[in-house]
């Protein structure tokens, strides 16, 4: 059975591939599963309807026959146990993968999100510099104890999994800040990780959804 999963109609990130359906389509190309997408709009994701998929009215949410499942590394958890290629074999190298996808949405993904909304929602703000100032500091302390455990390695634990789609994913939202470049070693591994043809093909999905969008206006 072919999932469904939902994305942005109008994505506030205008094709940068920042949006969570990302993660989603990413692991689904990862293991070779097709699937469908249905386009929400800001409005109906409040509805009613969509609610009952998200509790929480966002985006992504994953519909497969009778199963219905909304944050996206719920998703790609259960899309990594379903399928080959994104979990080891061994029953410790599968445990570790998991403590790496939680980590990436528990410890590095926090910060990040409160500078995003540090810089757009709470810039008028008379605390706003000074609450700027703790989230970079937060930012640039986790980043470090990252590039120190990633080292010289091509992934968290020696061969690609789910925990570091999950990092990447979460970890591509710093771009823009440049906070990346202070570590070598974590933009490089962000790098291999855009470089992968499934990541591609996942980003170039979710790029034309934007091109159709500009190019209807």
């Amino acid at each position: 059975m072919t999932p469904t999963i939902t994305a942005f109609e109008s994505s506030p990130d205008r094709g940068q591939g920042l949006a969570r359906d990302m993660r989603v389509r990413w692991a689904l190309e990862e293991v070779g599963q097709p699937y469908a997408v249905r386009l929400v709009s800001f409005e109906a994701m409040k509805q009613p309807a969509h609610r009952a998929l998200h509790p929480f009215g966002q985006i992504p949410t994953y519909e497969e026959g009778e199963l219905v499942l909304f944050e996206s590394g719920a998703i790609v958890l259960h899309v990594a146990q379903r399928h080959a290629g994104l979990l080891p074999d061994n029953e410790a190298g599968r445990a570790r993968a998991v403590a790496w996808m939680f980590a990436a949405v528990n410890t590095i993904e926090p910060p990040i999100l409160d500078l995003q909304n540090a810089r757009l929602l709470e810039a008028d703000k008379p605390w706003a510099e000074q609450r700027l100032a703790l989230v970079m500091e937060r930012i640039r302390s986790r980043l470090g104890e990252l590039s120190e455990r990633l080292a010289d390695g091509p992934w968290l634990e020696g061969t690609f999994s789910a925990g570091d789609l999950m990092m990447i994913g979460v970890l591509r939202r710093l771009r823009p800040s440049g906070l990346l470049d202070a570590h070598p070693n974590i933009a490089a591994y962000v790098a291999r990780g855009e470089a992968r043809p499934a990541f591609k093909r996942a980003f170039e999905a979710q790029l034309a959804v934007f091109n159709q969008r500009q190019a209807g206006h």
